[in-house]
């Protein structure tokens, strides 16, 4: 067990936490699960709640101060972050569509529906208070903006619901700072990206409990709901996420079609292997060396585009996390019954957006990203253990389009500014003549 990847913990903890679950409602341990294995479920929801401020203050003060280049690179910088985040718009806006339409949270029959409401009542809460508040909305038009602008940063750091004031400050901040002279900010700078560093390290600490974390959850879950509709939605939300995956990719290729000239083949064929790395891994980062090089050599883009743009895209550029975090808050919402009004789909679309900015290009980053969301439209985050089960192959396919968007990112850049070429691959023996 010891040597054994992750994700397979995680699918072994899941699986005998429902079995355990099954065998708790059959043998009478409803209790016992409810008071010593369920709190570890919670304990493992706080871990990742704890890491959601600093997370998105670091990763977000760091991204934002590393874009100082485009003082040198103001053409290629301003499409490049352009066109990033009118993607990331759009894979936000494609899962509420489909996540809309298709409603995969919608089957749960009612006693199901109320024996989760029961199990997760002190989450419920924070739902109802938000729609309270949003009742105002109609008399106050320019009410998210204005509560989007905190008066008091630290006191919105206090709470996850205030995620979109953190939000703001911490891109106020990086702006600032790339305002301020180099010399004058660096050690600040290193601050960060010190801080940054220790943050996605406390990511991998945290998720190094997933497996027991979901064994918790799931044995909770199915003691609050031992019905087969959960597992009935869980499927529908699958593949609504994975449909609306394949739209983005689909989206991709005809958009690279029309602004480059180059086929959809062609395009897939220079990012496959890249896209294969992205799906094994389930890191844009660990992918990165293999996506320039194949962007650089096989698709054409000149290396002073790929060395900006795809970078910067590792870490900006989430559209994957985004149709994600957009489906799985909605499904989950449908589960537990509460109607998202509008104002609670605008803030769904804002807060995934910008928090897939601050989303780290490591595995399992999405599950913390989707917390702040959650905690955004007052939905219980407790409801992560309904898709914990089958996040770890989702988060696979998110990753393969997250680098496929970054790819078709770059080809766009470097048509629009006349750096886009023939590929030039390099083999092994290329210089052998001159060795020989």
């Amino acid at each position: 067990m010891k040597n054994l990847p992750l994700h397979w913990k995680i699918l072994i903890g899941m699986a005998l936490g429902v079995v355990f679950g099954f065998i708790a409602v059959n043998t009478g341990l409803e209790d016992f699960t409810r008071k010593w294995i369920m709190p570890w479920g919670k304990i493992f929801l706080n871990l990742l709640k704890m890491i959601a401020v600093p997370l998105i203050v670091a990763s977000l003060i760091k991204g934002i101060s590393d874009l100082k280049d485009i003082s040198k690179l103001s053409q290629i910088g301003g499409r490049t972050i352009g066109i990033y985040i009118l993607t990331t718009l759009t894979a936000v806006v494609i899962g509420l569509l489909l996540v809309n339409i298709i409603q995969p949270g919608n089957g749960i029959e009612e006693t199901t529906r109320a024996n989760l409401l029961e199990g997760y009542a002190a989450d419920a809460t924070a739902k109802i208070n938000t729609a309270n508040e949003t009742e105002t909305f109609k008399d106050a038009p320019l009410k998210f903006i204005v509560d989007m602008v905190p008066d008091n940063i630290v006191g919105a750091a206090t709470s996850n619901k205030n995620m979109l004031q953190v939000i703001f400050f911490a891109i106020f901040f990086g702006i600032a700072m790339i305002l301020v002279p180099e010399e004058k900010v660096r050690s600040v700078k290193s601050f960060f990206d010190g801080l940054n560093d220790i943050v996605l390290k406390m990511i991998d600490l945290v998720i190094l409990m997933a497996p027991y974390g979901v064994f918790a959850l799931l044995a909770g879950l199915v003691v609050n709901s031992p019905s087969a509709d959960i597992f009935v939605a869980l499927g529908k939300y699958a593949l609504t996420l994975i449909i609306g995956l394949a739209i983005m990719i689909i989206l991709y290729a005809v958009v690279v079609s029309m602004f480059t000239g180059k086929s959809p083949g062609y395009f897939f064929k220079g990012i496959m292997p890249a896209q294969l790395l992205a799906f094994s891994t389930s890191s844009s980062a660990a992918t990165l060396p293999v996506t320039m090089e194949r962007v650089e050599e096989h698709l054409g883009v000149e290396k002073e585009v790929v060395s900006f743009v795809l970078p910067i895209g590792a870490t900006v550029n989430m559209d994957g996390t985004s149709v994600y975090q957009a489906v799985a808050a909605v499904f989950i919402a449908q589960v537990f019954g509460f109607d998202l009004s509008m104002m609670d789909q605008l803030t769904i679309v804002f807060t995934a957006t910008l928090a897939s900015i601050g989303s780290a290009a490591v595995p399992s980053a999405g599950i913390i990203m989707l917390v702040i969301v959650l905690e955004s439209i007052g939905v219980p985050a407790s409801g992560i253990a309904l898709i914990f089960a089958v996040d770890r192959p989702l988060d696979m396919c998110r990753t393969v389009v997250n680098v496929t968007g970054d790819a078709a990112v770059a080809m766009l850049v470097a048509k629009s500014v006349g750096k886009l070429g023939e590929p030039k691959p390099k083999n092994w023996d290329d210089h052998y003549e001159k060795v020989a």
